[in-house]
């Protein structure tokens, strides 16, 4: 049992370890932030009104450009975002620090 314990604590150790890899976004250093926020904004507007268009009256061929454009504008707006980015290694051991504190 208590080589079971040590091969676990070395394989999270190990696992913490490696580190996450995140691209960065081709935005983020060449503009300021304003201009992200504001561009990020106007993406997020053009989805809702997208979204309350009546799409019933379309035809096949404008609903295949919609969604496009939809996938298009949610991709740029992952790449506005950037975003927080953990390790799994650092996710289970916060995982097993709240389990053994709580």
């Amino acid at each position: 049992m208590k080589k079971y314990i040590i091969s676990l604590v070395v394989a999270l150790t190990m696992i913490a370890a490696i580190p996450a890899y995140a691209t960065p976004s081709e935005t983020s250093g060449s503009t300021e932030s304003g201009t992200t926020s504001d561009k990020a904004v106007l993406l997020i507007e053009r989805l809702e009104r997208i979204k309350d268009m009546d799409k019933s009256a379309m035809s096949p061929v404008e609903k295949r450009a919609i969604r496009k454009e939809v996938k298009s504008i949610n991709k740029e707006l992952k790449q506005l975002g950037g975003g927080v980015y953990m390790s799994v290694g650092a996710v289970i051991i916060i995982l097993l620090l709240l389990i053994i504190l709580l």
